[in-house]
């Protein structure tokens, strides 16, 4: 039989290995492709001209204004501000959103991340 020493050292050992697993657990936060296209609009304009986040890139000439699409912006609007307040309380998981394990960006634009 394993002596109490043993047992909590394969304890500690196991959330250590689980913790690191998690830490490089990376997840985006994109638009829903079947939400209606006036409130995924409505969104990126609360939430840019509220100023919440830089929403520069989504502009003309912006690494990410291609594809210029309602869903495409959504989606950096809506990871950008997760990204940066999620430990304050933000959610993706609401009816325009959900969280993705496949790093959406493209060319020249970067979605962040907090792996």
């Amino acid at each position: 039989m394993a002596n109490h020493g043993s047992v909590v050292f394969a304890m500690v050992t196991l959330l250590c290995i689980f913790i690191n697993f998690k830490s490089s657990y990376a997840e985006w936060c994109v638009a829903n492709p079947n939400a209606k296209v006036s409130d995924l609009q409505e969104s990126i304009d609360s939430t840019c001209g509220h100023r919440y986040v830089d929403c520069s890139a989504i502009q003309p000439n912006g690494p990410c204004y291609e594809p210029n699409t309602v869903v495409a912006h959504a989606s950096y609007v809506f990871n950008l501000e997760w990204q940066q307040h999620k430990k304050e309380g933000v959610i993706c998981d609401f009816g325009l959103a959900f969280r993705v394990e496949v790093d959406p960006s493209h060319g020249n634009c970067k979605f962040p991340s907090d792996p």
